[in-house]
């Protein structure tokens, strides 16, 4: 089993940067893929990044790519997503998500960014 709390969302003006993190515990192999994925209204989800659990391969999105950075926190056992250049199509439910198996299985309650024009 493994439990995802995500944190660090709000409303910022557009430009502005917002720092997600994603509290892990549980099961967790270094090999594990974790992500970060959005759904914002009416719209389905969405992947936004991911990386491995050791915290290595980060990959993007073409609509972040440039503005979001993933990372590990050993210290801390989370993964965060550092939101730069914020736009508001960016206005989202914010997700962390783990591996169960071969797919995404266990997900955070999510965490709301909005961002005003």
């Amino acid at each position: 089993q493994v439990q995802l709390v995500e944190s660090g969302g709000g409303l910022v003006q557009a430009g502005g940067s917002l720092r997600l993190s994603c509290a892990v515990s549980g099961r967790t192999f270094s090999s594990d893929v974790m992500g970060w994925f959005r759904q914002a209204p009416g719209k389905e989800r969405e992947f936004v990044a991911r990386i491995t659990w050791r915290g290595e391969s980060p990959s993007y999105a073409d609509s972040v790519k440039g503005r979001f950075t993933i990372s590990r926190d050993n210290a801390k056992n989370t993964i965060d997503l550092q939101m730069n250049s914020l736009k508001p199509e960016d206005t989202a439910v914010y997700y962390c998500a783990a591996p169960r198996g071969s797919v995404f299985g266990y997900w955070g309650p999510g965490t709301q960014v909005t961002v005003s024009s």
